[in-house]
């Protein structure tokens, strides 16, 4: 299933799949937890029609309200954008890369955001590259095998990044238990404004360092800054109104080896 009962065939027949010049289209549809596998379908056909070689940026938009099914987003392609006003299941984004994935909750909703479950378990794992923002907390293996995407949420249960191997990942809140273990490549940051992150760190193959580079400060920043921008997020806003003083809440989580290399290079010349 692509879109599922949100139009696979409205997608399929998109002018960006049709017009050589890949013309913007904008798609709105409902969405209901028996549609799975959202958006990979239409991944496949734009594979096709371009050769493998993408999209621009928001090529496809598809704005959904509802509440998504399995693995939404799974194998996602550049070029295209799932925006979610609602929640999704497990498996958000498995295998991403390339593509763009947004979600928040409905906007007339009342409960705190960043104190409520947004989407489910494994999500964006073995995702490669793309970017996702997610207003609200993840349920467990948040980014597992992840070797190249960027993503911001506001909160993750057990297992987080697990055998990550490159990307950037930005926690704007708690992570449960084991986080990090059997990281080895990209770069975390967490905001830890309650201290309690260090405990919650499987420290075997990272370091917990403060933001001091100047390179991580505004890497994190322009993170935080999109995801303001793209979901509305209150966190987001009370952490960039007080930039100077909340930097110092943040932990670089750094993959011992990773570190390692980068030096190396570093001390040779290598740009990386």
């Amino acid at each position: 299933m692509g879109l599922g009962k949100p139009s696979t065939t409205s997608l399929l027949n998109s002018p960006s799949l049709q017009s050589k010049k890949a013309k913007k289209v904008k798609i709105n549809e409902q969405i209901i937890n028996t549609n799975r596998v959202v958006g990979t379908m239409l991944s496949h056909e734009v594979t096709k029609a371009t050769e493998g070689k993408g999209l621009a940026e928001d090529t496809i938009k598809v704005k959904l309200d509802g509440s998504a099914g399995q693995s939404l987003g799974a194998w996602l392609v550049s070029g295209v954008t799932l925006e979610i006003e609602g929640d999704a299941n497990d498996y958000v984004g498995k295998g991403l890369c390339g593509g763009k994935i947004i979600i928040y909750p409905p906007k007339t909703s009342t409960f705190l955001p960043e104190a409520n479950i947004l989407i489910g378990n494994v999500v964006l794992y073995g995702a490669t590259s793309g970017e996702a923002y997610f207003r609200g907390i993840g349920a467990e293996r948040f980014c597992v095998r992840n070797s190249g995407a960027t993503a911001v949420i506001e909160g993750i249960g057990d297992h987080g990044c697990e055998y990550m191997t490159g990307g950037r990942v930005v926690v704007l809140g708690e992570t449960g238990r084991n986080f990090g273990a059997g990281m080895s490549g990209g770069i975390a940051y967490i905001w830890d404004k309650s201290g309690s992150f260090e405990k919650n760190c499987n420290k075997g193959t990272v370091e917990l360092e403060p933001l001091e580079n100047r390179g991580d400060i505004e890497e994190l920043k322009a993170m935080i800054e999109k995801h303001g921008s793209y979901t509305g997020s209150a966190i987001a806003q009370e952490i960039l109104s007080d930039w100077s003083n909340q930097i110092t809440n943040f932990i670089k989580v750094m993959p011992t080896d990773y570190k390692r290399v980068l030096q190396e290079m570093a001390s040779r010349n290598i740009a990386v």
